[in-house]
């Protein structure tokens, strides 16, 4: 289970950094974790990478949005 969280980690901060990435990321999902991982994952762990990496860029963009609210107060 680590070893996912560091893939989700590594892949999130390469979706920060690397915009074609980022659209690879968007347009086919596995595709772009295999390439960036060079590992070929079974079916089952991907989805679970692939709504991992989701959760947190979603979490990550928020996380900033309340930031600027904090700071208008």
């Amino acid at each position: 289970m680590d070893n996912i969280k560091e893939k989700i980690e590594e892949i999130v901060e390469k979706i920060k950094k690397d915009p074609d990435f980022k659209e690879d990321f968007m347009k086919d999902p596995e595709k772009a974790i295999e390439k960036a991982t060079g590992i070929d994952i079974p079916d089952g762990m991907v989805d679970k990478v692939i709504d991992g990496v989701k959760a947190k860029v979603a979490g990550d963009k928020l996380s900033g949005a309340m930031d600027s609210i904090k700071k208008l107060f």
